[in-house]
């Protein structure tokens, strides 16, 4: 079989596009929550974002959608909760977490939901990524990339020193909203490519795998690129040649690569 005869479907090239867009997001913001200590937000709006999947599921809307509205009011419910001080904001993550998968499987059950639908969303299934899904990832993940970069210097800033960035006015409260908006949207756009259960490892291990260089911030994040869409393009290919789960041969290859990293930093 020739290498690249897998160009000839129509939904590997759509599950491409939708990948490597999803692959550059990722990372972007991964960054400022390994580095806040917020890894732990991804996997809390993975679990929202079942919970959206399932209300689309029992509405009859598009799942897709339901999970992206769902899971931005639930980011912005987390991020209320945490600064009003009542709550620890770990305590707040898992009130969310768990509160959203009790809501998920209840729903789910309500709409007889443990379907092969259900499946793909869990693991996630290029196969299902339609050309609308790649127009709405791919218009959400433009929006993304332009207010990362119009507020790149004071998500840096309040990062490394939110108490210096407050004194220094820079507006902290919409800072960390505006981050916790965007991780729910690049949640919410990976669930077609590597599923519900795997979307935080997307956003997290090529950071992690890139601090383990130690290189500047801007060189971190540029190998964090490079590992997010080396990862998500051989899994594709992987998935297609040898008729494996695609979620989870992506988060594989990162591990693999993770494990080679430091490999090599012990060397």
């Amino acid at each position: 079989m020739n290498f690249l005869s897998l160009f000839q479907y129509g939904f590997i090239v759509r599950g491409l596009e939708a990948g490597m867009i999803v692959a550059i997001i990722a990372p972007l913001i991964g960054i400022f929550l390994v580095l806040r200590r917020y890894s732990l937000i991804a996997d809390t709006l993975a679990h929202v974002s079942l919970a959206g999947i399932a209300i689309g599921l029992l509405l009859g809307v598009n799942p897709a959608l339901s999970a992206l509205g769902t899971t931005v009011i639930a980011s912005l419910g987390m991020e209320r909760l945490r600064t009003s001080k009542r709550v620890y904001g770990e305590s707040a993550l898992a009130l969310f977490l768990s509160g959203s998968l009790a809501l998920a499987i209840v729903l789910l059950s309500l709409a007889k939901g443990f379907n092969t639908n259900l499946f793909n969303y869990l693991f996630g299934s290029i196969v299902t990524v339609t050309s609308a899904d790649v127009r709405i990832i791919a218009g959400l993940g433009v929006v993304v990339i332009v207010l990362l970069v119009a507020f790149f210097k004071e998500l840096v800033y309040v990062t490394f020193d939110e108490d210096a960035a407050k004194v220094s006015g820079i507006p902290t409260r919409l800072i960390n909203t505006l981050l916790i908006v965007f991780a729910a949207v690049t949640v919410s756009l990976s669930i077609p490519i590597v599923g519900v259960l795997l979307i935080a490892a997307l956003i997290v291990i090529p950071v992690v795998t890139a601090l383990q260089l130690r290189k500047s911030f801007l060189a971190t994040i540029v190998y964090a690129e490079f590992f997010s869409l080396f990862s998500v393009i051989a899994g594709i290919f992987a998935s297609f040649y040898l008729n494996l789960s695609t979620g989870g041969t992506i988060v594989l290859i990162m591990l693999a690569i993770f494990g080679a990293v430091m490999a090599s930093r012990k060397g």
